[in-house]
């Protein structure tokens, strides 16, 4: 294929990415946004299969058979719930290719047209360690949090004495070992480089848990984005410089949206440990009582109320509620009564869970209102229907400045005439901490698992 047909057909795609991303943005134009997405990079594909560089097409049916396998596994058997830990495993293995990729180039740059080996232009040896360096601390930044999402090791912040001081100095001289491969490259400072992102990788997510972790995926799926670039600069491709740098750029300016809405330093997400600075736990449990209630109490709450609002949380994904949540709704809405959704932007364990799981529910877009949005008229609604959202509504978080939470918006559901809490128990949340909302006077306690209680609720209301 001519160079000058592939930049035109990389550069179209590059459009389709765009448009893809713009259609990501609102859930009415998610699936066109999907659409545009896949014809993006069929002809990215497609455009880099027909390039002259590609002398053999044996090794590539092979990797596009065993992707395409275990990808089509994936899809069917992975569970909504488990969506968080499988996009931090994908981000995983983006960091890991770029490690792979510039290692190939590092040793064969003949291959891709940039020098010799050990004689790699300056310009490519920047590009190539900083790719690098960044695809090899996302690949175990991943990992970890991977291992954390799926309970493989503690949620908790891991934090030790002079940790930050550590990280800065890591970073320092990662940066003074690039400078020295460019003007002495070597296989040893390579690999050093490697070694070193490696373990930044590790030290930067361990210390952060909790209700922070949404804001690691999209970190790291920012950093997995940059990774690809910095590749992409190195394989001379337009497409995979566009695309890398649309993710990484499209992480970036989630994870300071969400940073702002949680109110956390933007930069201590970068340099990482921002969870563990200040107490994860606090005690409010005590031998205090709490007001339990039943299904057919709830049923009869909501049935004389006007408006009810319910909080989808991480219990709704574990309970797989969401199909008798949109019942219960529309049952209510029968009945009269205004029925809406409230999403708190780092409900559940990644950015848009829970809008995914009421999409699947098939819950009409409208009556899904963000955080500021919505919160303004928890004052005036008679019934807060909270199902397992722990975190998001602990008012903790505007109460006590020892909190790991504290300074987070929160959704103001004790301010609700009535509070309603599906919850199994009194237990803490992600974040591990303790939620006093269970204690106020206008709190009823559902404990039950979710989707039983929302089956039993909707046999009440019938």
């Amino acid at each position: 294929m001519d160079e000058n047909f592939s930049a035109i057909a990389y550069l179209i795609a590059s459009i389709f990415f765009i448009m893809a991303l713009r259609g990501l943005s609102s859930p009415e134009t998610a699936r066109n946004g999907n659409v545009f997405g896949i014809t993006g990079m069929v002809i990215a594909i497609a455009t880099t299969l027909a390039s002259p560089g590609v002398v053999s097409y044996d090794w590539i049916i092979v990797g596009l058979v065993i992707g395409g396998a275990i990808g089509d596994v994936i899809a069917r058997r992975i569970q909504m719930t488990a969506l968080p830990q499988l996009v931090a495993a994908f981000h995983s293995l983006v960091g890991l290719a770029a490690v792979f990729v510039a290692s190939a180039a590092f040793y064969q740059p003949a291959a891709y047209g940039i020098g010799d080996f050990l004689n790699i232009p300056t310009p490519s040896m920047i590009e190539m360690s900083i790719g690098t360096a960044i695809g090899a601390l996302t690949f175990t930044g991943s990992i970890i949090a991977f291992a954390k999402l799926q309970g493989i090791m503690s949620g908790a912040p891991i934090v030790f004495s002079g940790q930050h001081l550590l990280n800065a100095a890591l970073g320092v001289i990662m940066v003074a070992l690039v400078v020295m491969i460019c003007a002495e490259q070597s296989e040893q400072l390579y690999w050093t480089i490697v070694g070193l992102a490696l373990l930044l990788g590790i030290l930067m997510i361990i210390p952060i848990g909790g209700a922070d972790m949404p804001v690691v995926i999209s970190m790291l799926n920012s950093y997995s984005g940059w990774a690809a670039c910095g590749i992409g600069f190195t394989l001379s491709n337009p497409a995979l410089i566009i695309v890398g740098a649309l993710v990484g750029s499209s992480g970036a300016i989630l994870s300071y949206v969400m940073c702002k809405g949680m109110n956390r330093s933007f930069m201590s997400v970068i340099l990482g440990g921002f969870g563990g600075e200040i107490s994860t736990t606090s005690s409010v449990t005590g031998d205090r009582n709490v007001r339990a209630g039943s299904a057919d109490d709830a049923a009869f709450i909501m049935k004389n109320a006007s408006n009810v609002i319910i909080v989808p949380g991480y219990g709704m994904a574990v309970a797989q509620a969401q199909h008798a949540l949109r019942e219960m709704a529309d049952l209510l809405k029968k009945e009269g009564i205004n029925v809406r959704y409230a999403i708190h932007p780092v409900a559940g364990r990644m950015p848009g869970h829970m809008n995914v799981l009421l999409a699947e529910a098939n819950v009409p877009y409208d009556e899904v209102l963000e955080l500021d949005e919505i919160n303004r008229d928890f004052p005036s609604t008679d019934v807060a229907f909270v199902i397992g959202a722990n975190d998001v509504t602990n008012p903790a978080a505007k109460t006590d400045p020892q909190s790991a939470i504290y300074g987070m918006p929160i959704l103001d559901v004790e301010r609700a005439a009535t509070v309603l809490f599906i919850k199994r128990s009194l237990g803490s949340g992600y974040a591990g901490v303790d939620n006093e909302l269970f204690f106020r006077e206008n709190t009823m306690m559902l404990f039950s698992d979710a989707k039983q209680m929302c089956e039993d609720i909707v046999k009440a209301l019938e």
